[in-house]
């Protein structure tokens, strides 16, 4: 399910705390149901991806090119349910005020040069962001915004790459690769945060909050399905 998975940085362990920590069944519910289907759509990127680049490794060109047509659709399949969830738990955490843990964004688990510069001001940021509320905050606006342009980033490149425009197709290539790589990281971010997120969030707001959720993701025409069984109700966002 987690792909590659990365150390919690030292000094941070409250947050591994978290991670480990039993949710109550209410929270647990939807974290379940958003993560899963997180999953289920970094897997079909994954996947098409991967098809694309080893159909390139073992020299079918022009295959590879058509492969990678649906690379962009997928990726903001994944990027915009995410995208939509950071925003949430910003929005949120800004207007009740709620303060989870966490932990500086390590950019040695990047590898796009505009992501790891985003993480280097970030871990920077950290050492001067004294209160955990502001490090939460400034954390979710950091990959929120990795991910925006990671997306726009594949749309382009592989876009170009399948409609043979590429001027420089094996770099192109590669970017595209990077940006799987950095979305995974993105993805697991997100995820740690959530789950801190729910850990500290009063009851009474976790509807509320799932509503949040599912406007933004319906108002950005993302498509994202959640079975919440605990509130014996099921929120839909529409297809793009």
């Amino acid at each position: 399910m987690w792909g590659r998975l990365h150390a919690f940085p030292k000094g941070r362990s409250a947050v591994s705390d978290d991670w480990s920590a039993w949710l109550p069944l209410s929270k647990s519910d939807f974290f379940d149901s958003y993560v899963h289907q997180l999953e289920i759509s970094y897997n079909m990127f994954s996947v098409a991806l991967d098809e694309a680049l080893e159909l390139r490794r073992t020299g079918e060109i022009a295959q590879s090119c058509r492969s990678i047509f649906v690379v962009p659709s997928l990726c903001s399949r994944l990027a915009r349910p995410l995208e939509g969830l950071l925003h949430t738990l910003g929005e949120h955490a800004k207007h009740f005020r709620t303060v989870p843990k966490s932990a500086p964004i390590d950019p040695s688990n990047f590898r796009g040069s505009r992501e790891q510069h985003s993480a280097r001001i970030s871990e920077l940021l950290s050492r001067v962001l004294f209160t955990q509320r502001s490090l939460f905050l400034h954390k979710v606006d950091t990959l929120e915004e990795m991910i925006f342009h990671i997306r726009l980033r594949v749309q382009e490149v592989a876009s170009d790459i399948a409609c043979g425009t590429s001027l420089a197709p094996s770099s192109d290539w590669k970017s595209v690769d990077d940006a799987h790589f950095d979305l995974n990281t993105c993805l697991r971010e997100a995820t740690i945060l959530l789950k801190s997120f729910l850990l500290v969030l009063p009851e009474e707001q976790l509807s509320p909050f799932q509503d949040s959720v599912a406007r933004y993701l319906r108002e950005s025409g993302a498509s994202f399905t959640l079975h919440l069984s605990q509130r014996r109700r099921m929120v839909t966002i529409e297809g793009e």
